[in-house]
């Protein structure tokens, strides 16, 4: 037994770009599974515990490694140099090269950006999307930037280093949680493989040009769109996350009533991993009046 026990992992050619992604679930309605922006993320890392639980209550679940991360391609022609539009557009084709005609998105924190952006973006694809802890989309709601944005691997003071990367991960975890050996190799794998160091120089090329270029911000900005977006959405947060605090999610929740908000204790930035048992619940119960439409519409 491992963690990575309860679901599979492949690859598919999307647009050309090699696309590794872990998936659990043959049969039910399609779930896609948004990671977040941390060094060595990826789909297995993020939603280890919610891919079979996802398949157990009758989904097709898919958590795709985006673009500069996890084992997915990271040659020159798949550098994110569009910055986070480019991940948004690859989670597309994605979809396109496993012929899904719709889908419900879950994102953590920079993934429930590229969710909400992939909703507004093909609302048509979309039938629900659930957010978990996301600072990406509070600093996406703002018409200009409150401050400068900068990388993030620099915010966090990744160097590529397996020490580096156990801080973070510990820093992104709830208190007394305690990581499994397996993960951190795992996501170093990951984060130390070729061209993922230029791939990321590429994402903060391009976030520096939308520091200075409005038309840059306001493609990226979803001020407008998001409240207006018709697609029912659930946000998660936990109390407890260090990483995008629990106040942010207070002032989310008076920009976007149309989404409603439930708040976690004793869980940190990456809800799905650090209570597992209560997320998944509430994903599968929101998610569950879709499966039971589809199975009824058979």
């Amino acid at each position: 037994m491992t963690i990575f026990d309860g679901f599979h992992n492949s690859y598919v050619l999307a647009k050309g770009v090699r696309t590794h992604y872990s998936w659990a679930g043959t049969e039910g309605p399609a779930v896609i599974l948004l990671h977040g922006a941390g060094p060595g993320a990826c789909g297995a890392a993020g939603w280890r515990f919610m891919l079979p639980a996802l398949a157990k209550a009758g989904f097709r679940a898919y958590a795709v490694d985006q673009l500069s991360m996890g084992f997915t391609d990271a040659r020159p022609h798949a550098w994110p140099v569009n910055g986070h539009q480019s991940l948004v557009d690859h989670v597309h084709d994605f979809i396109e090269a496993l012929c899904l005609d719709e889908v419900s998105l879950v994102g953590n924190s920079q993934g429930a950006y590229v969710a909400a952006k992939y909703a507004i973006d093909h609302p048509e694809k979309v039938n629900k999307v659930v957010y978990i802890g996301s600072n990406t989309i509070y600093q996406a709601m703002q018409e200009v930037p409150e401050r400068k944005l900068r990388s993030f691997l620099e915010v966090i003071g990744y160097d590529y280093t397996e020490e580096s990367l156990r801080k973070f991960m510990y820093r992104n975890s709830s208190e007394g949680t305690v990581i499994p050996e397996e993960l951190i190799q795992l996501r170093h794998q990951a984060a130390t493989r070729p061209g993922v160091k230029e791939s990321n120089q590429a994402f903060d090329g391009y976030l520096a040009r939308m520091n200075e270029e409005p038309k840059l911000w306001n493609r990226y900005c979803i001020k407008d769109s998001l409240p207006k977006l018709k697609i029912p959405g659930l946000f998660i947060w936990g109390n407890q996350d260090n990483v995008a605090p629990v106040e942010t999610g207070y002032k989310l929740e008076k920009l976007l009533p149309n989404i409603k908000f439930e708040y976690i204790e004793n869980c940190g930035h990456q809800a799905q991993t650090d209570q597992p048992e209560i997320v998944n619940k509430l994903v599968i119960d929101f998610l569950a009046v879709e499966k039971d439409q589809a199975v009824t519409a058979q």
